[in-house]
């Protein structure tokens, strides 16, 4: 199995490689997970501030409270808008890691097979070898054994 050595190499790089990559996807999808967290505050903190708002009535106010009250929750909106956006590109980011983990084990399968698959070669031509040199000394101790007897039928 000498001439594996290099093909042994390249198994344990490609598993780094897949290892990395896990960590990768891992972090990736960890970065969604924060993300969709992040969305889900502003989307309850400006369900929390239009709730006050109607709980406390708008009857009375001035217009100057009204617009700004309107000008804060259309900022809480584009903010939330923004956060959907990031979170898009988030997954986005994450699919194509999944896509590079796919790559990495396939190419770590296909390396395991042709080392499983020379392993299994050089099994067959030892036990062929064994096989053969076993035969041999059948034959060498059978023509021993008959010229023994052939002597022994010659006295």
């Amino acid at each position: 199995m000498k001439d594996s050595s290099g093909l042994i190499l390249a198994i344990s790089l490609a598993e780094r490689k897949r290892d990395a990559v896990v960590q990768q996807l891992v972090q990736a999808q960890h970065n969604v997970q924060s993300a969709l967290g992040q969305l889900e505050q502003l989307k309850s903190y400006a369900g929390d501030t239009d709730g006050r708002w109607v709980r406390n009535g708008s009857t009375g106010l001035s217009v100057e409270l009204l617009k700004h009250h309107y000008q804060f929750s259309g900022r809480l909106q584009q903010a939330i808008g923004m956060q959907e956006g990031v979170i898009v590109n988030l997954r986005r980011q994450a699919e194509s890691v999944q896509q590079l983990l796919l790559a990495a084990e396939s190419r770590l399968s296909g390396l395991q097979k042709v080392l499983a698959q020379r392993r299994a070669d050089a099994e067959r031509v030892t036990r062929r070898r064994e096989q053969s040199e076993m035969d041999e000394m059948a034959a060498q101790l059978f023509a021993r054994t008959r010229a023994h007897q052939l002597q022994g039928d010659a006295r």
